[in-house]
């Protein structure tokens, strides 16, 4: 099992066994849905119901309807096995690592993701230097995920 991190447990809602899950995710419509299998605490709870309430992701699970048996779920990882985002080619997290290629070279690696609301960031070292590329299509012109590489449009300043 290949798992992915999605939110973290804020709390409870109602006396239902209703959840409260803080979430970035980017996948959010592939990883809440119906019938899905979340992980927290190692346990495997399948997704009765969800919407959005105020921000948060609100989840009720086929195995629990009280808000006691929930409560050991508290402040605990949110975690989706990958097969449930099968249509998604690669996740932000896998291209921690990956090399960086400008011009047919090889210039560096990403160390990080940084998701910083409409604008996500790369952290990448290149020439042992800390610079930060935008995640975005204009930026990025492939992935190649077999041979572990990220092709970079040149960008004056980034060399």
């Amino acid at each position: 099992m290949d798992k992915v991190y999605i939110g973290k447990v804020v709390t409870t809602h109602g006396i239902k066994g209703e959840i409260r899950i803080l979430s970035d995710f980017k996948y959010k419509d592939k990883a809440f849905c119906i019938g899905n299998e979340l992980i927290i605490n190692n346990d495997i709870l399948h997704i009765k119901s969800y919407r959005i309430h105020k921000g948060y992701n609100m989840v009720s699970f086929n195995e629990y309807d009280n808000i006691n048996d929930v409560l050991k779920y508290m402040k605990s990882k949110v975690y989706i096995d990958r097969i449930y985002l099968k249509d998604i080619k690669y996740l932000d997290e896998d291209l921690i690592g990956m090399d960086i290629v400008v011009l047919d070279k090889i210039v560096g690696k990403i160390k990080d993701v940084i998701n910083v609301k409409n604008n996500p960031l790369l952290l990448v070292n290149i020439n042992n230097e800390d610079k930060y590329i935008p995640n975005n299509k204009e930026f990025i012109e492939n992935v190649d995920l077999s041979s572990n590489k990220v092709y970079i449009k040149y960008m004056e300043g980034l060399l």
